[in-house]
């Protein structure tokens, strides 16, 4: 089931064993510094030490770190090093405990190799079309989706097709409708589509548009004049009640929720139900809402001068003030004094009483003093020299922080509750978490409401208890507690978490406090900007600022921690909002050249597109709002490069087929609205968690799935000559493997692919004449006939590939 290359996934998600970290022997040596030959291969590896000194003393070593350390749950700390053999030996016998090969040269060119084929294979793809369009052998448009759909009430066409000259022309397509079956095509009206473009590339023409009737045929006819025609699918039709019985109850959420909110509604719910939920307190604590006291004097950067408090705002921070006094006289020199919780400095001046002192002098002076740096640190404006003159002026240190004392400052728990009759790891597992982003006050509404759905119909309605007996369910409501309080007391756009990663010469002043943070949806270690992947920034004012090493936030650390520790769990859904999307891995892409993260294969993402189906369609049934085919699939294909993302975590390190809601069109909507059809935090906590509860049937269906999968073959004319096109149809979604030279398949053999981004199954052309042999396998491992395609098996399909008659 786990797509991805070996190579890329050995570097993004090893797991390694524990290792004990080893103390030096009291009095060694500090080591000389370390000296790599130029020839020497090189690997990056794990290095324990028991505490900060033994880091500096590895720092002092000269070996090549690569900024990655972080504190463990022991104490001790990780660093990754960059090492040759000779070094990790001399290493080691100073006492630190070097781990095995995270990443090495081999790895690094099996990952060239991959861009490289992958690069090559959309090259070939796009000129194979284009010259076949040249011939004259295939038309030079061809349509990949035609899905007709309502959203509240209204009916819409949404189209995507290719052009073979797409790349380099910007023209739009026409899409000609009929007005149903056995009408004639442009009887219902045209629509254009435009182009889709990301990073250069040329992927597609899409486009959507009102209709009046359901068009049942669309044509598209290019500018050479060549056609294409397709059958308009319907997408997310609604059938029945939905699958809950008539004691059904729903609606528990009536207001948003702060973080703590959150957390003591879980622990209420826990405690109602001890035979069927448990609150787990994950293991990294977040830094806290909590700030040092500040205050910024001058008014210029050259005369700036920012003084932080040593203890947090609440630990006495808040109570210093600092004054920079003009003394009235003449040569007064420059001195600070400290009377309790008051900092004043005495300003210089010259023989006429003007004051001298510049931004720089006094940063130097109140540092200087032990009295003042005990309670202060000093420093210019980002890095400036501080070469202006100072004024007069005093304030008030304040950490800025607006949250009623109920709200903690102290190192925040994360919390999660787990929910199902059986919690040992035994049945399969889902997991549901919400507000990576603070500003997100909706998202952490569905998981509540979900998890009130769950405890409280499982006692009456057969269906919810089928799924809390069936399954071990995961929820933490918000994964960010700090920005979340952030965001509701004093900054209501904070989207990433409170830790202040800037440097003292960078924007550490309170003028930068709203854009201080890591965006925690950046932080893991899978296809992460530090892999190289984009949509994501080294700045630490950046909205999608990724934090100075993967995982270095306890917020992601949680969800990494809750996949690794229960490998039981197999689906997933991160909630996040806005803009009504629904998607999925690869979630993260290079560029130049748009390369994405290893595509499922056909199998896996014609799962994600069927689950998709049933959960979508869930959500429409609440108030008929859909989730539009062009917001549906991996998010680098319907939105952008998000690099270092939780989804690609749980998908390609831990193979939990992992979705990402975008819930509604706004981060903050109003509670209720009186258009029914509004944005409405109320309407979408209801309607997306019809779909989250969906997803945990999807689980249980997944677990209970034994129907075996079928498959045919189907044989169609080919513009070669002597020649046949083949596919395969299968009976749900399914891997299909074959052979074309008379042998067994088996998981080796070809695996039936997709023709490209969003177009479905590939067409593969053969003599006619030829022998296929091949079998399907489904997402739950049932294999079509009960084939053993390692084993002794003779029963898989074999046909040959001759037209029809």
């Amino acid at each position: 089931m786990l797509g991805g290359s070996a190579a890329f996934a050995a570097l993004a998600g090893l797991v390694l064993t524990s290792m004990t970290p080893i103390s030096p022997a009291s009095g060694t040596e500090p080591l000389p510094e370390l000296v790599r030959d130029a020839g020497d291969d090189v690997a990056v590896v794990e290095v324990i030490v028991a505490d900060s000194a033994e880091l500096d003393r590895l720092v002092d070593t000269g070996v090549d770190l690569d900024h990655a350390a972080h504190a463990n749950p022991d104490g001790t700390i990780t660093a990754h090093a960059v090492v040759s053999d000779g070094e990790a030996d001399a290493l080691r016998a100073r006492g630190f405990a070097v781990g095995t090969s995270l990443h090495d040269e081999d790895d690094t060119g099996a990952v060239l190799a991959e861009r490289d084929a992958t690069i090559a294979d959309a090259v070939a793809a796009n000129a194979e079309f284009a010259e076949a369009a040249e011939a004259g052998d295939v038309s030079d448009v061809k349509i990949i989706r035609a899905d007709y759909y309502t959203s509240f009430g209204v009916g819409y066409l949404s189209v995507e097709a290719k052009w073979a000259d797409g790349q380099t022309n910007s023209a739009q397509l026409t899409v000609e409708r009929d007005s149903g079956p056995g009408t004639e095509i442009g009887s219902g009206g045209t629509q254009n589509i435009s182009r889709f473009v990301d990073a250069g590339v040329y992927l597609y023409h899409r486009g959507a548009a009102v209709v009046e009737t359901r068009p049942d045929t669309i044509r598209i006819t290019s500018p050479s004049g060549d056609t294409a025609t397709a059958t308009v699918a319907d997408w997310l039709p609604i059938e029945g009640d939905g699958a809950f019985g008539p004691n059904y109850q729903s609606d528990f959420i009536t207001s948003y929720l702060t973080p703590t909110e959150l957390y003591d509604r879980v622990a209420a719910l826990a405690a109602e139900f001890p035979q069927l939920a448990e609150i787990v307190e994950l293991p990294y604590e977040t830094n806290g809402y909590r700030r040092l006291a500040q205050a910024l004097f001058g008014s210029s950067s050259s005369n700036r001068v920012g003084i932080d408090s040593v203890a947090w705002g609440h630990e006495g921070g808040n109570d210093l003030s600092v004054a920079l006094v003009d003394p009235g006289a003449a040569d007064a020199a420059l001195g600070v004094s400290v009377a309790g919780d008051d900092i004043t400095v005495s300003l210089a001046t010259d023989a006429s009483g003007a004051i001298t002192s510049t931004a720089a002098q006094v940063v130097a002076a109140i540092n200087a003093s032990p009295e003042a740096s005990a309670l202060v640190t000093a420093y210019t404006y980002r890095g400036n020299t501080g070469s202006g003159i100072v004024s007069a002026a005093a304030a008030d240190l304040a950490d800025g922080l607006s949250a009623p004392e109920s709200v903690s400052r102290d190192p925040h728990p994360v919390y999660a509750i787990r929910i199902g009759k059986t919690r040992d790891g035994s049945k399969p597992g889902v997991l549901a978490y919400a507000q990576e982003h603070a500003r997100e006050w909706v998202p952490p509404l569905v998981t509540i409401e979900t998890a009130e759905r769950l405890l409280r119909n499982s006692a009456q309605d057969a269906e919810t208890k089928k799924l809390v007996n069936a399954l071990d369910i995961w929820i933490v409501p918000s994964v960010n507690p700090d920005g979340g309080h952030y965001s509701f007391y004093d900054f209501n756009s904070q989207r990433k978490n409170m830790t202040n990663h800037c440097e003292p010469t960078g924007s550490i002043d309170a003028n930068a406090r709203n854009s201080w943070g890591v965006d925690n949806n950046r932080n893991y270690d899978t296809y992460s900007l530090f892999d190289g992947y984009n949509g994501a920034s080294t700045s630490c004012t950046s909205s999608t600022y990724a934090g100075p090493s993967e995982l270095s936030e306890p917020e992601s650390s949680n969800i990494d921690w809750i996949a690794g520790a229960n490998p039981n769990i197999r689906f997933a859904m991160n909630l996040h909002s806005s803009g009504n999307y629904f998607m999925w891995s690869p979630g993260a892409y290079i560029t130049p050249g748009r390369i994405s993260a290893p595509r499922p294969s056909l199998e896996e993402e014609s799962y994600f597109w069927g689950a998709s189906a049933r959960i979508l369609s869930e959500i429409k049934r609440y108030r008929g709002m859909s989730v539009t085919p062009a917001r549906t699939g991996p998010i680098a294909d319907v939105l952008y490069s998000a690099a270092g993302n939780s989804g690609d975590l749980l998908w390609y390190k831990y193979g939990i087929y992992a979705w990402n809601f975008e819930v509604g069109t706004t981060f903050q909507p109003p509670f209720e609205n009186e258009n029914p059809m509004g944005a409405s935090a109320h309407a979408e906590s209801q309607e997306f968690a019809n779909g989250l509860v969906e997803l945990m049937r999807v689980a249980r269906d997944f677990d209970t799935d034994e129907k075996r999968p079928s498959s045919k073959v189907v044989v169609e004319a080919s513009a070669e000559s002597g020649m046949v096109d083949v596919r395969f149809d299968t009976s749900e979604p399914a891997a299909v493997f074959y052979t074309l030279d008379g042998s067994k398949p088996t998981y080796a053999s070809t695996m039936y692919a997709s023709a490209g981004v969003r177009e479905g199954a590939e067409t593969i052309t053969v003599p006619a004449g030829t022998t296929i042999n091949w079998f399907s396998v489904d997402s739950a491992g049932n294999v079509e006939k009960n084939y053993k395609p390692d084993g002794s098996g003779t029963n898989f399909s074999t046909a040959t590939a001759n037209l029809p008659g």
